[in-house]
């Protein structure tokens, strides 16, 4: 499923909606400090703004969030980019990626939270190591094969929540392939929401509907953790 056990019918919380905003502007900084700090020349940090303006985040703290990544202004700091590896119960593969400013702050931690799976376990293999570009369009009926190959996309799949009267996929492809697809789908008129680097499953597990409740459950706490950025599980519904 990768990061599409995200896709729950939830009410968020405050407290919730807050670290939801925490993450949009910790990817502008990774965005910025991966490519330019320019969104008219980087993609990725395009896309990574407009999802924070959707959420009501200001101009000036999208600004420091660029220049937290250019090492000026008074929020310049070291953040680190730190990948976890484990099983959540039932034996799924999981990738936690962290942004922190203290490594030693945060193993601790994520170890702690994989108390009912397995910290440490390598399943990297389990996995692919992709560019991925979510994407709708406001075209019903468009075939996403066509828009893949229009764009240098690998390939694509379903996208699970698409307005109703639209088009929608997730385009899937090599990594230095990302901004020129993201860019590519953007001119061709394609609302991108989501354009980062990250993992897919290769086989994932299957789990019926008790199991994917406790592993969603689990994979929630870790997201909770203010360092969490991304994390990526190779599951789905049997």
């Amino acid at each position: 499923m990768g990061r599409q056990w995200l896709q729950k019918n939830k009410e968020i919380t405050a407290n919730k909606r807050a670290k939801i905003t925490s993450k949009l502007v910790r990817e502008i900084t990774v965005a910025a400090k991966m490519g330019t700090p320019d969104p008219d020349m980087n993609p990725r940090l395009a896309v990574a703004i407009e999802a924070a303006r959707k959420q009501s985040v200001s101009n000036d703290v999208i600004a420091r969030a660029i220049k937290k990544a250019t090492g000026s202004g008074a929020d310049a700091g070291d953040l680190e980019h730190v990948t976890y590896e484990g099983m959540a119960p039932h034996k799924v593969p999981v990738i936690v990626e962290c942004m922190t400013d203290n490594r030693n702050r945060t193993a601790p931690d994520i170890r702690a939270l994989f108390k009912k799976g397995q910290f440490g376990s390598k399943v990297g293999f389990f996995f692919e190591h992709l560019g991925i570009v979510e994407a709708t369009h406001p075209q019903p009926g468009l075939d996403p094969e066509e828009a893949a190959i229009e764009a240098g996309a690998q390939s694509c799949d379903e996208l699970e929540s698409v307005p109703e009267g639209q088009s929608g996929a997730r385009f899937l492809t090599e990594i230095a392939d990302l901004d020129a697809t993201t860019q590519a789908l953007r001119e061709a008129g394609w609302i991108v929401t989501t354009s980062e680097i990250g993992y897919v499953p290769k086989d994932p597990v299957a789990l019926g509907e008790a199991e994917l409740a406790e592993v969603a459950d689990f994979l929630e706490r870790i997201d909770d953790h203010d360092d969490t950025h991304r994390i990526y599980a190779a599951y789905r519904p049997a």
